[in-house]
C-alpha cells in the first residue's frame, strides 16, 4: 500500500523548474491525424473544447475520437495486439487500467523527451507507461437533510443503520470494495477482500440500493431516495453545481486516489501526434479549464485556480497526507473475482 503525499511528491517540482530553461526538446509541428480513445459524455466534450479545438486543430491536426467505455476499448487494444497498425493512437484510461494494459504488453513505454510540458508534471503522475491527466479522491457524499449526523468516513457510510438510504453505483464496484476494505480494517488495508465482503453483505441485508449509472444515482440523491455513498470529490462538485443537495467528507480511513490519464498503443499509426496530444493536455490553460469544468485537480504544477474552487475540489495539507495511491497489481489480479462477487450479491 502506497501513501500518496503530494508534499513529498512536489519536491521534484523545484528541480524541474531549474532545468526548464535548459532547452527542452522542441515538439514537432503537429499535423496529420490522431485517433483518441475516450469515454463519451462530458469528458469527450471537454477534450474537444479545451485541448483539441484551441491547441491541436489550429496546428493542422485532425482529431478523431473513438468513444466507448474503457472495457470495450481495452478489449479492442488486446484484440489488435498482433496487427502491425492499430486503429487508435492514444487511449484515455484510469491509472488502474493503464497498469493492466501495460501488463498486457499493448502500450508504449513513454519517451518523456517527446513531451516538453512533462517537466511540470507532479512526479506521481509520471508513469513509465502513461501520463496522468487529472485526478481526484474518493470521498463520502451525503445529503444533510437525509443523514443529519455528518459522517467521518467510510465506516460511517457503510453502517447498516442507514438502511435503504445507502446508495451504490454499479460501475464503481471496485472503488466500493476498496472503501469497504478500509472501513472493515479501520484504514489499515485497501486490499482485504474478506473484510470488504463482510461489510458489504451487512449493508446489502439492511437494504442498500444499487444504481446502474452515475446519472441514476444523482437522480436518487436529488429526490432523497438515498442519502449517503462515496464518489470522487470532483463528481460531488459537479452535482453541487447542478443543484443536487450534497456535501463531501474526506474519510478518516484514507482517501483512495483516482487518476485519469493517457497511454499510447504500441502499434499506434500516428505516434508523433499521440505525443503532441499528451503535450497539449499538459498545457496550463486546459489543465485549469478541467478544474473549472469538471472539478478535477490538474497534474502539473504552477496552475492558477480560484481559491474558492480550490477549496471545493482540492485537499488540505492534512488531507493530502491521507491520499493513497492504489495497489494496481492487486486490482489487476483480483478485478474479475471482485466483479463476479459483486454481480452475484448485488445484481442477482
Amino acid at each position: 500500500m502506497t501513501t500518496f503525499d503530494r508534499r513529498d511528491l512536489l519536491k521534484g517540482a523545484g528541480a524541474a523548474a531549474l532545468v526548464s530553461g535548459l532547452g527542452a526538446p522542441a515538439l514537432a509541428q503537429a499535423a496529420g491525424k490522431v485517433v483518441v480513445g475516450t469515454w463519451g459524455g462530458d469528458y469527450a466534450r471537454l477534450l474537444t473544447k479545451n485541448i483539441e479545438d484551441p491547441i491541436l486543430k489550429p496546428k493542422g491536426m485532425e482529431v478523431v475520437q473513438d468513444q466507448a467505455g474503457d472495457a470495450p476499448r481495452r478489449a479492442k487494444m488486446v484484440a489488435e495486439r498482433r496487427l502491425p497498425r492499430g486503429t487508435v493512437d492514444i487511449q484515455g484510461l484510469s491509472a488502474a487500467n493503464m497498469y493492466e494494459m501495460n501488463e498486457a504488453g499493448v502500450i508504449e513505454t513513454i519517451d518523456y523527451a517527446k513531451i516538453p510540458n512533462a517537466k511540470n508534471l507532479i512526479p506521481a503522475m509520471k508513469y513509465p507507461y502513461g501520463v496522468g491527466h487529472i485526478y481526484s479522491g474518493n470521498v463520502v457524499i451525503y445529503n444533510p437533510k437525509v443523514i443529519t449526523a455528518a459522517p467521518t468516513g467510510f465506516k460511517d457510510w457503510l453502517d447498516p443503520k442507514h438502511g435503504n438510504k445507502i446508495g451504490f453505483i454499479d460501475i464503481q464496484y471496485q472503488s466500493i470494495m476498496i472503501a469497504a476494505s478500509l472501513a472493515g480494517t479501520n484504514g489499515a488495508s485497501m486490499n482485504d477482500l474478506d473484510k470488504a465482503k463482510e461489510v458489504l453483505m451487512a449493508v446489502k441485508k439492511a437494504g442498500a440500493r444499487v444504481y446502474p449509472t452515475n446519472e441514476a444515482f444523482a437522480a436518487a440523491m436529488k429526490n432523497e431516495e438515498i442519502g449517503i455513498s462515496a464518489i470522487w470529490k470532483a463528481r460531488v462538485v459537479q452535482w453541487q453545481n447542478a443543484g443536487i443537495p450534497c456535501e463531501a467528507v474526506s474519510p478518516v480511513e484514507g482517501i483512495p486516489i483516482y487518476v485519469s490519464g493517457f497511454v499510447i498503443q504500441k502499434n499506434a499509426p500516428n505516434k508523433d501526434n499521440a505525443y503532441a496530444y499528451m503535450n497539449a493536455m499538459l498545457e496550463k490553460a486546459p489543465q485549469e479549464a478541467f478544474a473549472v469544468d469538471m472539478g478535477y485537480n490538474g497534474t502539473v504544477t504552477g496552475l492558477t485556480v480560484a481559491p474558492d474552487l480550490q477549496k471545493r475540489i482540492g485537499f488540505t495539507p492534512e488531507e493530502e497526507k491521507k491520499l493513497r495511491d492504489l495497489d494496481y497489481a492487486f486490482l489487476a489480479k483480483n478485478d474479475s473475482a471482485m466483479k463476479e462477487w459483486w454481480d452475484k450479491v448485488f445484481k442477482a
